[in-house]
């Protein structure tokens, strides 16, 4: 498969290019075969139940935070869908009804197969876990410097801090 991008004088085209061609990467490098060994038992009419693993996928990778945004953002989206190998997205109640379907195994299947596509591109098991791992989380909205290491201006609501910390 060739993966091409260019403009288009056509009317409708898709605003999730990057995600269209990282699901044919995906596909041509089958990294989501591991998702065929969760097994759910339902019945098939348009898609299979690892179509909508993989729809379910697509739609965290798209933004959506609920099953409620997946009709509003992807509905419509016939090309990201046909980069994906489906004629369309199947309706959020379908893909809603899917996941309430999943058993405890069928969890444990997804778990195993999730760890197979993730871990080789993982930078956890790099990691020198004999050290230790920082990990710096600070929402005190305390006043830094210029010069203050991956600094950056935010939002702070609520009480600000005084320069001189009284």
């Amino acid at each position: 498969m060739t993966i091409e991008i260019g403009f288009t004088d056509e009317l409708c085209n898709t605003q999730y290019a990057p995600l269209a061609m990282l699901m044919a990467h995906y596909q041509q490098n089958q990294v989501l075969q591991p998702l065929t060994t969760v097994q759910i038992a339902m019945k098939r009419r348009d898609f299979s139940a690892q179509d909508k693993l993989k729809q379910v996928l697509v739609s965290i990778l798209s933004g959506c935070e609920t099953f409620l945004d997946i009709n509003s953002r992807l509905k419509h989206e016939l090309a990201l869908a046909q980069a994906c190998g489906w004629s369309r997205f199947a309706d959020q109640s379908n893909l809603s009804r899917s996941m309430d379907a999943l058993t405890q195994m069928n969890i444990e299947q997804l778990r195993a197969a999730v760890k197979e596509i993730w871990y080789p591109n993982s930078y956890l098991r790099h990691h020198d876990w004999r050290g230790f791992l920082w990990f710096d989380f600070d929402l005190s909205g305390l006043t830094c410097g210029k010069l203050a290491q991956q600094s950056q201006k935010g939002y702070f609501s609520g009480k600000k801090m005084p320069l001189d910390g009284n």
